[in-house]
């Protein structure tokens, strides 16, 4: 495993993050593990070298929180491990301040991942989404807090528009306050409109592509064909997969990643994400785990160099993507 820093930080992280949304609590989600068939997922992680582990408040309704935190507490000393989470959703309960990036919000939020999470700092705090009833000021301003008071090491987003992280950034600067060390973003060899201007703004501004969904929610593992119905539980259960991903010229795109891979006799999967990584600014793509080979291929594709010819293969049958994976509402109006 390499090890490479997060942004223009001092903080070192592993080439790949496991993501935890997988583990927690099975009734939240049917291809959820619970603790114990998760346990297994972060014994293995660690032993290949990854030391970068991302979830969030409202995963399994915190209890993604409560299997990470503990199980990284019972594997591994507290300083051999990066731990990421994430805040906007409400966990359990809606309500008017339940959400969000508000002061009140951004506070109690942070102190109830602690809880959960059983430890006195997250290395990792990261706003899920960009909140248009909130003054970023006010976000900024309450994530310092948090960095000041020691609760929290470093600040990521996810999820936005270009120009609101932007925004952000000139925000931080100006107020002299935290600025934020990465961005997680969706980024596969499916939807690869990030690259127009998320990715570029990142690689200016020194800030680590963390990509969530790398394999596409795993449609770029090579098992849904044309007009197939899902296999897997996760695939007949996952509504925002279907929202995501499934459109022609995204079959188009997997049609190439299987000749590709037949081509060079590798697991699909393993290809699509050693493209990946060879993506400018990619620091570490968050990969998920239900099955302990996942993680093994995962690991595999580090070692994967893809000749320029197998590069242009794959991504000649892009076209053109809305945007998915978050809402981009445009700029209010003065008033």
């Amino acid at each position: 495993m390499s090890y490479v820093r997060l942004g223009r930080s001092g903080l070192k992280v592993s080439r790949l993050c496991l993501g935890c949304m997988s583990y927690g609590d099975p009734g939240w989600r049917p291809w959820v593990l619970d603790e114990e068939a998760a346990r297994p997922f972060f014994r293995r992680a660690l032993d290949l070298g990854i030391n970068f582990f991302d979830t969030a408040d409202m995963y399994s309704r915190g209890r993604s929180e409560e299997v990470t935190g503990r199980l990284l507490r019972e594997m591994a000393p507290r300083h051999d491990y990066v731990l990421a989470t994430k805040l906007f959703f409400p966990v359990e309960k809606k309500g008017p301040n339940r959400s969000g990036l508000s002061r009140k919000h951004v506070l109690e939020a942070c102190d109830a991942s602690l809880r959960r999470l059983g430890t006195e700092f997250i290395d990792l705090y990261q706003v899920h989404r960009w909140d248009p009833d909130t003054p970023f000021e006010e976000a900024l301003s309450a994530l310092d807090t948090l960095v000041r008071s020691g609760k929290v090491r470093y600040l990521g987003a996810s999820s936005m528009a270009a120009w609101q992280f932007a925004k952000a950034l000139y925000l931080s600067d100006r107020r002299g306050g935290e600025r934020f060390a990465s961005m997680q973003n969706h980024y596969n060899l499916v939807y690869r409109e990030e690259e127009r201007e998320m990715i570029p703004l990142c690689i200016e501004e020194g800030v680590g592509l963390v990509p969530w969904s790398p394999l596409a929610r795993g449609f770029l593992t090579g098992t849904r064909r044309r007009g197939e119905e899902p296999e897997t539980a996760r695939g007949r259960s996952d509504e925002f997969a279907d929202q995501l991903y499934f459109r022609g010229e995204d079959f188009d795109v997997l049609d190439a990643l299987l000749s590709v891979s037949s081509s060079l006799d590798l697991p699909p999967a393993r290809v699509a994400l050693a493209w990946l990584l060879s993506r400018p600014g990619v620091t570490a793509p968050i990969v998920g785990a239900t099955k302990l080979p996942h993680l093994e291929d995962a690991f595999a594709a580090l070692d994967v160099r893809l000749g320029d010819d197998a590069v242009a293969r794959l991504e000649a049958p892009y076209r053109p993507h809305p945007v998915l994976g978050h809402d981009q509402p445009t700029p209010r109006a003065a008033r």
